[in-house]
């Protein structure tokens, strides 16, 4: 059985949210569109690898006069309608799940999905759920290997943007996600961008979570990991997910980001024996105690082209090892972030694009 991705052109507009941008603390920001205009035909079926069928012939269809919404309304039975987002290159399919509490894919469909050969492609698929504890939406994520994280940075800005244009928002609105990493208070602005209050910063070792012994108010700052044979200075985070920051080894304190092996170092930081909840991995350049460049190596996803969360990591790893101030431009493949680490509520906030690609339909050989 095959599945049609039928790419529709999306309109731009954001309209008005359940909160104001001054009732909350955070601010976010909507980014320009830029759709493709191309179809895949697809399917999903249960088994060890995908069945995916992929047609050369590409099909374009002209943008409707109605609603972007009514393509997403749709609900025929085995069909999944998804929207593809991308946050600086880091791509997610996305699915309006607002009308139950278990996502409507399981983890081994999503690895179909997100296959770059035989599926849609893309880093992660990201379910909107009904809200809990109070929160308007619940978010989650299932990664292209299947895995769960507890929150995407990157992720969340294209989350805010479905949202947004599912509820037909316009102008600067702020809603609140239950993550699991937490509560997580996006905003839409007027700019084009997305700024999002991503939190406090978890510090303690411990909590990360790390073996590595603390150095710092039990906090793991520059500590030597031996990754085979290599002695790396990191400092550990959490954004809600583990992070390992390193600006370099004890053989090479100017990190070349540019001419690292990823593929070949990250997966080693990923599975390291003292992460026992694996890690997300950055590796950073200092330009400047304001603009830092970054590589990133996700814990499930690999090399990605962005990653909000490790972004924010990097920059207050930065500051506890004394290499930059609070606010900073970081750097990644797919284009720049703005970081801010405010000393004021501890909070971390972060500000960046979010585009939507294009309008899809799978049908599913089973759920």
């Amino acid at each position: 059985m095959s599945t049609t991705a039928a790419i529709k052109l999306p309109f731009a507009t954001v309209g008005n949210r359940r909160h104001s941008p001054a009732s909350l603390s955070s601010r976010f920001s909507s980014s320009s569109i830029q759709p493709q205009r191309t179809s895949k035909s697809i399917s999903i079926c249960a088994g060890e690898k995908p069945n995916f069928r992929v047609f050369s012939s590409m099909s374009i269809q002209a943008p409707e006069k109605d609603s972007p919404t009514s393509f997403l309304d749709h609900k025929e039975t085995g069909v999944l309608h998804f929207v593809k987002y991308h946050g600086l290159g880091n791509d997610f399919v996305l699915v309006d799940n607002r009308d139950s509490e278990e996502p409507k894919i399981t983890p081994e469909q999503a690895v179909r999905l997100c296959d770059r050969n035989f599926g849609i492609g893309a880093d992660g698929v990201i379910f909107a759920l009904p809200g809990i504890n109070g929160t308007d939406y619940t978010m989650r994520i299932f990664n292209s290997d299947g895995s769960e994280p507890e929150m995407c940075g990157n992720g969340v800005r294209c989350f805010a943007r479905f949202i947004a244009e599912l509820e037909n928002l316009q102008g600067m609105q702020s809603f609140t996600v239950h993550t699991g990493a937490g509560l997580i208070v996006p905003e839409i602005q007027e700019d084009g961008k997305v700024k999002v209050d991503m939190g406090q910063p978890i510090l303690k070792a411990s909590d990360v979570p790390t073996k590595l012994t603390p150095n710092k108010d039990q906090v793991a700052v520059k500590e030597k990991l031996d990754v085979n044979g290599l002695i790396w200075n990191v400092t550990c985070v959490s954004m809600g997910n583990p992070h390992c920051v390193t600006f370099g080894s004890e053989s090479c304190n100017d990190l070349q980001v540019d001419e690292l092996d990823l593929a070949g170092i990250g997966p080693k930081f990923e599975h390291h024996a003292v992460f026992p909840a694996r890690t997300n991995t950055e590796f950073v350049q200092v330009f400047s105690r304001n603009h830092l460049k970054m590589r990133v190596w996700e814990r499930g996803a690999g090399a990605t082209l962005a990653c909000g969360t490790g972004a924010c990591a990097v920059v207050v790893a930065a500051v506890l090892e004394g290499r930059a101030d609070r606010r900073c431009t970081v750097d990644l493949p797919g284009g720049p972030l703005d970081i801010e680490w405010r000393e004021n509520d501890n909070h971390i906030y972060m500000t960046g694009p979010a585009e939507l690609v294009f309008y899809g339909s799978v049908p599913v050989c089973s759920f």
